[in-house]
């Protein structure tokens, strides 16, 4: 019976220190968070001091951090969200960022970025590139074949940095790598270029006859003034050795796209 008692009294001596201990820890644990989040909060103002981020404004709740506000460019979102997202002990970060809407139609905003893409990366493989850009609802889609992963990141960058554009939609596929393509692609740039009612492509930069290789499979792409300059072209990419396939995607100036199968 005694031991009982002693139980029950070294029970009941026991439970005001639990009562006061939990409080106490609670309360530790509450300010170690906030005094985090403040710190996560400083840092993440000092990463987005630039004026590119002046109308960004930036929240932090148990290590979560919300940007929001707005940017100029969609590049700009992206890039607030992966300077703060290096910052140490962050749990997240949620980008509720938005770009600010342009005055340009879809259609203009494709043009642009047409444009632009027509003279990138020249003399560095430019005509090896077939990057398309459609524009719906501010939203940039790029897609085609691009030569290696460098063109196709200049592609993305270059829409992604487009005034208006809301977002970019990446379907460009990569080239894969080989040297009977690599081989393949100047040989046929050669022959086609170098026929000579072709020799006018090769002029401009911007509009020249693309052309992709595939595992020997040739893609034939871009604008030619008329139907005899398509035809030619498709004809003497054939001609080369090692071509397996020859796809004549070449439209004519001032006719409507053909559907590519």
């Amino acid at each position: 019976m005694r031991i009982l008692r002693t139980t029950v009294a070294a029970a009941l001596l026991a439970a005001p220190f639990i009562a006061y201990t939990l409080p106490t820890a609670a309360f530790a644990a509450a300010e170690d968070a906030t005094k985090n989040d403040t710190q996560i909060l400083r840092e993440a103002h000092s990463k987005l001091k630039n004026k590119r981020f002046s109308g960004v404004q930036i929240a932090v709740q148990s290590g979560v951090v919300t940007l929001s506000g707005s940017v100029p460019l969609y590049a700009d979102k992206q890039d607030a969200e992966k300077s703060v997202a290096k910052i140490k002990k962050l749990v997240s970060v949620m980008n509720d960022i938005q770009v600010q809407a342009g005055e340009s139609s879809d259609q203009q905003l494709a043009d642009r970025i047409g444009k632009q893409l027509a003279y990138d990366r020249v003399g560095y493989g430019n005509a090896f590139n077939a990057i398309t850009v459609s524009v719906n609802n501010g939203v940039a889609t790029l897609g085609g074949h691009a030569l290696g992963p460098v063109a196709k990141e200049s592609a993305l960058n270059l829409a992604k940095r487009t005034p208006g554009v809301q977002n970019v939609v990446d379907k460009i596929q990569v080239d894969p790598l080989s040297p009977m393509d690599d081989q393949l692609r100047v040989r046929v740039a050669r022959t086609v270029y170098g026929y000579p009612s072709l020799n006018k492509y090769a002029i401009n930069p911007a509009n020249p006859i693309r052309i992709t290789v595939i595992n020997g499979h040739v893609i034939l792409s871009g604008v030619v003034d008329n139907q005899a300059d398509k035809n030619v072209a498709g004809i003497q990419a054939n001609t080369v050795p090692g071509v397996f396939s020859v796809t004549n995607n070449l439209q004519v100036a001032g006719q409507p796209e053909e559907k590519r199968q």
